[in-house]
């Protein structure tokens, strides 16, 4: 199971880095990156990972993540320099929604590094508190703090000096708020991933033990 909550993540941090170009409002009080909704999926699979497989097993999984983000954005910079064929009319549209600028790129990559790997230590240390109980709490609590983590540092990185400080200070706010929410709406679904897995190991455990007796 952990090989396809692996997958799954860096699948999705792929294609969060691929959809970040389309912006998109809810009412008039945000406006969002579309990348928005595919990465807070990774925080919950993230403790998901901490809470059934242990502290190294999330760090691994974070530090895959960066890997497979800078391989794909070597890959995907061969491809926008490869020569278009002659009946490629789509270059320039190309390159628009999957370059993306050096400095927002370098953004996404620290503030994804950061975030991900206090996600970890933060969720750990409750765990280690609390045991097996209150997973709601550190679920949300390690989410919730990483991801105001990274929207300030993604913002501050990617678009300071380029609008003005009370600009920026909306586009943090009204993109925690969205991520704040969404992390509570995802709690539910922690604990059923932590459920189907323990039970999977728990059964798996016994058909061991019952093959070796």
């Amino acid at each position: 199971m952990l090989l396809y909550l692996n997958g799954i993540f860096v699948g999705l941090l792929i294609l969060a880095n691929i959809v970040a170009v389309k912006l998109f409002s809810i009412g008039e009080w945000a406006v969002l990156p579309a990348a928005a909704i595919i990465y807070i999926c990774t925080y919950p699979i993230v403790d998901t990972i901490v809470e059934v497989y242990g502290k190294e097993a999330g760090q691994r999984t974070v530090r895959a993540g960066l890997v497979t983000q800078l391989l794909a954005i070597l890959f995907i910079t061969i491809a926008i320099y490869l020569p278009p064929a002659p009946f490629f009319e789509h270059q320039d549209a190309f390159k628009t929604i999957l370059g993306g600028s050096f400095r927002v790129i370098l953004a996404s990559l620290i503030s994804y590094m950061i975030s991900q790997n206090l996600d970890v230590y933060v969720f750990n240390k409750l765990k280690q508190r609390h045991g097996l109980k209150k997973l709601w709490l550190r679920n949300n609590a390690s989410t919730m703090l990483s991801q105001l983590v990274d929207t300030f540092i993604f913002i501050i990185i990617a678009f300071y000096g380029t609008m003005p400080i009370e600009a920026l200070f909306t586009l943090v706010c009204t993109q925690y708020i969205f991520k704040f929410i969404a992390s509570i709406i995802a709690t539910p679904f922690v604990y059923v991933l932590v459920g189907m897995i323990r039970r999977k190991k728990a059964i798996t455990t016994q058909k061991e033990m019952e093959y070796l007796s």
